[in-house]
C-alpha cells in the first residue's frame, strides 16, 4: 500500500485541522491505518482505525480532541485535529498494518508510511 499524507498547515492554538491519508493499491480495505507524529524526538502514536473502520484507538493525549475515520469507497482515513495545542506541532504520519488483535498501536506494527505532513500550532 502506498500513502499519501495532506491536510497540515498553520493553526492558531484552539484551532482544527483535519489531515488525510489517501492510499493505493488493491487492497486497501484489509489494512488498518495509524497516525503517528514526530516533533524533536521518536515517533509517536496518535490513533488507528481498523480496516473496516469499526474500531478505533487513540492515544490519551489526544482522544478528547481528535477523530480518526475512514472512507473505504475513496481510499482515504482522515485525522480530524479539534482545540490544537502547541505540542501538537509534529510532522504527521500515517501509516498501514495488517490485523487488529491486538490494535496496532507501536511503530513496528506498520509496514509502510506516507512522506508525512507537518502541523504546526502557534499564535
Amino acid at each position: 500500500v502506498q500513502l499519501v499524507e495532506s491536510g497540515g498547515g498553520l493553526v492558531q492554538p484552539g484551532g482544527s485541522l483535519r489531515l488525510s491519508c489517501v492510499g493505493s493499491g488493491d487492497f486497501w480495505n484489509r489494512y488498518s491505518i495509524g497516525w503517528f507524529r514526530q516533533g524533536a524526538g521518536q515517533r509517536e502514536f496518535v490513533a488507528c482505525i481498523s480496516a473496516t473502520g469499526s474500531e478505533t484507538l487513540a492515544a490519551d493525549s489526544v482522544k478528547d480532541r481528535f477523530t480518526i475515520s475512514r472512507d473505504n469507497a475513496e481510499n482515504t482515513v482522515y485525522l480530524q485535529m479539534d482545540n490544537l495545542k502547541a505540542e501538537d506541532t509534529a510532522n504527521y504520519y500515517c501509516g498501514s498494518a495488517l490485523g487488529w488483535d491486538p490494535p496496532p498501536f507501536k511503530f513496528a506494527d506498520y509496514d509502510s508510511w506516507g512522506q508525512g505532513t507537518h502541523v504546526s500550532v502557534s499564535s
